[in-house]
């Protein structure tokens, strides 16, 4: 006789308050058959904090073997088994493993449920005080200043609220690029420990924040950054004043991720038509 086909679930976890395990997750941590888990100690000091105690397989399961799991968790569906993924803190997927084993479940035909539970991406938005109708979810950014201050250039015309993570030995670094790359009045919130006993939001300009956090931050830290305004200015009307920056010494680049921040022009467009005008004015 064999079993009926398998479940995968996705379960939120508390990102500090205890008090926010739904009796969902207490019932899907107790009837799993196996449970895969992003940090297996992490998971044994929950289930003693709730007072659960569980019969599952349980499975470590986290970025440094996440694609050589995926295969067995398929297995134990297959066996007709309930299969539960839960990380350290929040919603597996966000930032956390989970995805690989979702896309292959849904290849194989598997059903796939959720089980919702705190998240710092909408706990920091909510508490930010900018806007939320639209938003996007940028992550931990690179750790290479290089890299990490390209993608602020990038984002500097989103005109989305953007929602980041950083450690908090890196915050400083990451707001004084920020500031550079969005400009010093840009609005800004920074989260740390949330839910947790010493929970603080700071909210203000980038220049505000990034002074705050020069001396050091701690606890687990949540920025999200107002998107950028609606551009007043055409691409040819910014490219004048990229033009005024480099005569008076500044160089090229930070001229045009400075104009690109301060009008909401697009930083791409505004280097390719600034770097013709300046060929044409030296040729």
């Amino acid at each position: 006789m064999t079993r009926e086909a398998g479940l995968l679930v996705l379960a939120g976890t508390p990102i500090g308050n205890l008090d926010d395990a739904s009796p969902a997750l207490r019932d899907a941590l107790a009837t799993a058959d196996v449970i895969a888990a992003e940090d297996t100690r992490r998971l044994h000091g929950l289930l003693s904090r709730l007072g659960i105690t569980t019969s599952a397989r349980v499975v470590s399961y986290f970025d440094g073997n996440e694609a050589s799991r995926v295969g067995g968790l398929l297995g134990a569906l297959e066996e007709g088994r309930t299969v539960l993924v839960v990380s350290d803190a929040g919603m597996p997927t966000v930032s956390d493993p989970g995805y690989r084993v979702v896309a292959a479940a849904v290849e194989a035909g598997r059903d796939v449920r959720v089980v919702p539970g705190p998240s710092a991406v909408l706990v920091a938005l909510a508490l930010s005080g900018l806007p939320t109708d639209r938003f996007c979810f940028e992550g931990f950014l690179p750790r290479k200043g290089g890299e990490r201050r390209r993608r602020l250039a990038e984002l500097a015309s989103e005109s989305r609220t953007m929602v980041f993570f950083e450690a908090p030995h890196r915050l400083a670094e990451f707001l004084a690029d920020a500031r550079a790359a969005f400009g010093d009045d840009r609005r800004g919130s920074v989260s740390r420990e949330l839910t947790k006993t010493w929970e603080e939001t700071r909210r203000g300009s980038l220049a505000e924040l990034a002074e705050w956090a020069a001396d050091g931050v701690r606890g687990e830290i949540t920025v999200v950054v107002a998107g950028a305004e609606a551009s007043l200015l055409s691409v040819a009307d910014a490219v004048p004043l990229v033009l005024e920056r480099t005569a008076s010494g500044e160089p090229f680049s930070a001229a045009v991720a400075a104009v690109a921040a301060e009008s909401g022009v697009a930083r791409k467009a505004l280097y390719a038509a600034a770097l013709e005008a300046r060929g044409t004015r030296h040729g």
